[in-house]
């Protein structure tokens, strides 16, 4: 029997091996169906993935970028001798706008464009523990304090310098990664708060975020011109501003907040009276704009192009976050005040007791208008303020200290003890010339150091403090250095340090005050 070969392709084959096909079951026909309906919202589903993936890598290269754009200072420049961090919820940041010409500045400012600038203008943040209150104190720039050794770029350490104007605390570390922390040193050695977290905002950046929020409101008393601006100006020139209501960006919003001369008095002084309005009437543009991290990123891409922060805010989520924590905060419960001050020649001298109580009330979480922001209950406040008045003692008899002016350290730990010390002298008629933290906050016994020929000054002075020494001491003038027996010593107590000064209180500006109240001095 003969073969015959199938020369058709396997596939062929098989193909005509398969049988008859048939109609799907009604069983496939509906699951069939069911993926067909399931697919838009597959798709739907797909595409949401696909946006929240894209969006997501997005949000991540804006947030590198802006992380890219932030400079932060050297962090090994702080004082290894700062104050305690403290145990509430709330914190201090210390805003600084530098005069820098460098970066491309000196277009906006004038100058010479390698000048590294000092603090034109500064003030502490002091977020209150509930979250709820802030208060912004101003430093004036012309203040005289003790500014504490500040490193250099060869990596030694400047010996400290008393009597100095605050605003030359910026160019001491000489560059402008070392320059923040000097200040930020000194702010901390002045109020005995740890301050911890630090913003410098130069020409560049303070314009362009007035430029992002779509401008400013101000209020300006009267006409102002060129003249005003630059006093060097031989004649008037052309109108800058006009008296009354407006709104300021860019290099006109720069204009406003450096503005000192042909408004009231024409001093430094009047002028922060101008820019706490001006920050006020910023905050309260971007609250309204939307405190949201979608509202804040415009802001922050425009700022950290020329911003300066410490380490722990070196990120764009960090910086973020920090500004949101900030939302419930409303602004008739964030207050602008300014150091207790008076003039001292051409200079600004630090009103004592009354500046130590400002930094006391702080540290107490005492809002301007007294009331208790620690979040703390009140058996706990109670608790608080018993332990306040027992290390607060003073002179039962009276001593007469009419003629006689001391400067106050605090030795210990105690925080508010130079504050209650100060009041005491002040009350026995001594001239307090300042209050600050001893160089360590171990002495035991509370020590008179006192310069030559000071020795019957200092004994006046030892009348107050049952148990302290005598020790001469280099330098001019009488010196108190408070140790742990004042602290526990058991007298009566001063008057309470943790409420805010009326020298203090009674100048104080709501965020939401009226824009044209309160401009300037004389």
């Amino acid at each position: 029997m003969t073969t015959t070969h199938d020369r058709t392709s396997p596939s062929r084959r098989r193909r005509r091996a398969d049988p008859p096909r048939r109609g799907k079951s009604p069983r496939r026909r509906a699951a069939t169906a069911r993926r067909r309906r399931r697919s838009p919202l597959r798709i739907t589903l797909l595409t949401a993935l696909a946006v929240t993936v894209l969006g997501t890598a997005g949000l991540g290269w804006i947030y590198l970028k802006l992380s890219g754009n932030i400079d932060t200072f050297d962090g090994d420049g702080l004082s290894k001798n700062r104050p305690e961090a403290g145990s509430s919820k709330g914190g201090n940041v210390l805003v600084i706008g530098s005069d820098a010409r460098t970066d491309g500045n000196s277009a906006l400012g004038g100058g010479s464009k390698d000048d590294v600038g000092r603090s034109d203008t500064a003030f502490l943040l002091h977020i209150h523990a509930d979250r709820k209150h802030a208060t912004a104190v101003s430093i004036p720039r012309d203040t005289l304090l003790t500014i504490p050794p500040c490193k250099l770029p060869d990596g030694t350490w400047t010996t400290t310098r008393t009597n100095a104007m605050f605003n030359s605390a910026f160019s001491v570390g000489q560059t402008a990664k070392g320059n923040p922390a000097c200040t930020q040193n000194t702010v901390e050695k002045l109020t005995g708060l740890r301050v911890d977290h630090t913003v410098v905002v130069d020409f560049k950046g303070f314009a362009a975020l007035t430029d992002v929020v779509g401008g400013v409101d101000v209020c300006l008393p009267g006409d102002v011109h060129e003249k005003d601006l630059n006093p060097h100006r031989t004649t008037q020139g052309r109108l800058l501003f006009k008296k009354g209501e407006q709104t300021v960006a860019g290099q006109q919003a720069l204009d406003y907040v450096r503005l000192r001369h042909g408004i009231g008095d024409g001093s430094d002084i009047g002028r922060i009276k101008r820019q706490q309005a001006f920050v006020a009437s910023l905050i309260g543009k971007i609250k309204s704009n939307g405190l949201t991290p979608a509202k804040l990123l415009p802001l922050a891409d425009a700022a950290t192009k020329s911003m300066t922060v410490d380490p722990g805010l070196g990120t764009a989520d960090k910086l973020i976050s920090f500004a949101m924590s900030l939302k419930d905060i409303d602004l008739h419960s964030t207050k602008f005040v300014t150091i207790p001050w008076r003039y001292e020649g051409s200079r600004v001298a630090i009103v004592e007791p009354d500046a130590e109580r400002l930094w006391a009330a702080l540290r107490a979480d005492r809002t301007v208008d007294g009331t208790d922001a620690s979040g703390r209950s009140t058996a706990q406040g109670s608790a608080s303020a018993a332990a306040s008045a027992s290390a607060s003692p003073k002179a039962e008899e009276r001593v007469s200290g009419d003629g006689i002016e001391v400067a106050v350290y605090n030795g210990t730990t105690v925080p508010g003890l130079a504050s209650n010390a100060a009041a005491t002298l002040t009350e026995h008629g001594f001239t307090v010339t300042g209050t600050a933290n001893a160089n360590s906050q171990d002495h035991a016994t509370t020590v008179i150091e006192y310069g030559a020929g000071l020795e019957t000054q200092a004994r006046t002075v030892a009348a107050v403090f049952s148990g302290a020494q005598l020790r001469p001491a280099g330098g001019s003038g009488v010196r108190v250095v408070l140790g742990a027996s004042y602290a526990t010593s058991g007298s009566s107590a001063a008057p309470e340090p943790s409420t805010v000064p009326s020298s203090v209180a009674d100048g104080a500006r709501s965020a939401d005050d009226d824009l044209c109240s309160d401009l300037s001095y004389g």
